[in-house]
């Protein structure tokens, strides 16, 4: 009989700590760049497999909204492909603190019909492409860089995000560093004035115009690219070389800039110097209040990022992310420190 009551009290005991786990099931929100999705959704579900009582939701709607969100505080944290500006940190209830997470590639991705040749670019041509400077496929400036290539006569149709976003913030971080016209017409910033071109919502709406635009040319993370099968093209790079998208080559871009990391982890490495380096490549962000309101919450997200900077690199390749630099994941764990938890 003691037995017994042994076992049923151990049953009971059991009952309460499942009972309790389920009570404490913690969910965190998160909203930003689509840039990272890919490579978020499936961290954020391989940290629910070993942590299930924790749901990480993440909501992919652009940089621009993802910074207006943790802003305004109607998420714990946000996340972005261009660092915060000065002012829109000077603007936020509290100290923001940029934690780079992966690294990508932006790619010109095509639809020209009859050509599934992968077309070369410099980068002052996909400047004054998007100016709307060059206006015809088989344009003298294009077909020098790409002789032996039949181009047709058809219209470009430039196609570009309609929302504030990191991944054209990257795009036009690099054209305003290969065209000084790019750079004082239009600048820098997750959301510009375009010259010329359509509108797409997302990296998804943006290969989903190019899809379906004969003579388009947009610009789009490497992982929709590959995913929608969409042509994309190679670019030459600062040592003269026409570089492909790889994981390979845009960890060749970060090589330079992870001895020259500042202390608040906001760098650009776009058209970084370096043979086998791809020119349009950027780290990417998650980006957390140092004193946040919640210091479970905080607890919780400073333990998956610990997670996600060692274990979680291994799934990048997959997805077309390259996995940070030893080096940088370093300085990042020690950075973790600063986030208040209790």
């Amino acid at each position: 009989m003691k037995i017994l009551h042994q076992a049923l009290a151990s049953v009971g005991l059991a009952g309460l700590l499942i009972g309790g786990a389920a009570a404490q099931t913690i969910q965190i929100n998160g909203a930003g760049a689509t840039f990272p999705y890919p490579i978020y959704s499936k961290w954020f579900s391989e940290y629910n497999k070993l942590h299930p009582n924790i749901q990480i939701n993440y909501q992919s709607v652009g940089s621009g909204a993802g910074i207006q969100q943790v802003s305004k505080q109607t998420v714990f944290f946000g996340a972005t492909d261009g660092p915060m500006t000065p002012e829109q940190m000077q603007s936020a209830p509290g100290k923001i603190l940029h934690f780079p997470t992966v690294l990508g590639a932006v790619v010109p991705v095509y639809n020209i019909p009859n050509v599934k040749a992968e077309l070369k670019f410099s980068g002052p041509l996909l400047a004054d492409i998007f100016l709307g400077k060059i206006t015809k496929w088989n344009d003298p400036a294009i077909a020098k860089l790409n002789e032996g290539m039949s181009l047709p006569a058809t219209d470009i149709t430039v196609a570009h995000r309609a929302d504030g976003s990191g991944t054209t913030y990257i795009w036009v971080d690099y054209l305003s560093k290969v065209s000084p016209e790019w750079k004082s017409k239009v600048g820098v910033n997750t959301s510009v004035k375009w010259p010329t071109g359509v509108g797409g919502r997302g990296n998804e709406g943006v290969a989903s115009v190019v899809a379906q635009t004969p003579g388009s040319i947009g610009y789009v993370e490497l992982i929709y690219a590959l995913q929608t099968k969409i042509s994309y093209g190679t670019i030459q790079n600062m040592a003269g070389e026409f570089v492909k998208a790889s994981v390979q080559s845009v960890t060749a871009a970060a090589a330079a800039a992870s001895s020259q990391m500042p202390a608040d982890f906001r760098v650009s490495i776009t058209n970084a110097p370096g043979k086998g380096v791809y020119p349009v490549s950027s780290f990417t962000w998650l980006l957390f209040y140092e004193n946040p309101g919640d210091k479970g919450h905080a607890k919780t997200m400073v333990d998956f990022m610990k997670w996600a900077l060692t274990e979680g690199q291994k799934f990048a390749p997959d997805l077309g992310y390259a996995p940070l630099p030893e080096g940088v994941v370093k300085l990042e764990v020690a950075a973790l420190a600063k986030i208040k938890t209790s």
